[in-house]
């Protein structure tokens, strides 16, 4: 899928991989996290990249982004407590505009069957902070569907995630 670029959110972006990537095709990229030890690793990357992005910490209730203010959110294995995921999901979609995007990508609830068998691969251990086709069905319920699927994948990222695991894959498009 070839996307135009245009603005994008990284909700729960760490070290800012994924937002420095997408900075260096184009897109003009926002990101949090909680963490400043992963926005301080995030600004260098960009620096060592020579783009620039704006990276801001803090929960999301406590940042300041506008309603429809982004063409598309990227969540990539933004994994949050139960009691608040489906609100966060929410508040999200609220920030990406008519038409826009929505990219995820998470650990399956099946994923913990691969992580009893390789611990190398990580990923949460609580399955509630995990997702379900299910879910992510009721969670955009307001998104015209492009791609949904639960698929096995081999994982090459760093130290802490090698290995099978299984994940969701979801795009929408807002209606």
């Amino acid at each position: 899928m070839q996307l135009e670029t245009g603005t994008i959110l990284f909700p729960a972006e760490g070290e800012g991989r994924n937002a420095v990537f997408a900075a260096k095709l184009g897109w003009e990229v926002s990101a949090f996290d909680i963490s400043i030890e992963g926005k301080n690793k995030a600004l260098q990357l960009a620096e060592n990249n020579n783009v620039s992005i704006d990276y801001q910490v803090g929960e999301l209730r406590e940042l300041d982004y506008k309603a429809e203010q982004f063409d598309a959110i990227a969540l990539i294995y933004a994994h949050f407590p139960s009691a608040i995921k489906s609100t966060y999901h929410k508040t999200l979609s609220n920030y990406l505009r008519e038409g826009g995007l929505l990219i995820f990508e998470a650990f399956s609830k099946q994923h913990l069957d691969y992580l009893a068998k390789n611990e190398k691969v990580g990923g949460p251990k609580e399955i509630d902070m995990l997702f379900s086709i299910e879910e992510i069905r009721t969670d955009f319920e307001n998104y015209e569907i492009i791609v949904l699927e639960e698929k096995e994948v081999e994982l090459k990222e760093g130290v802490f995630h090698n290995g099978l695991g299984s994940v969701i894959r979801f795009v929408g498009r807002k209606k």
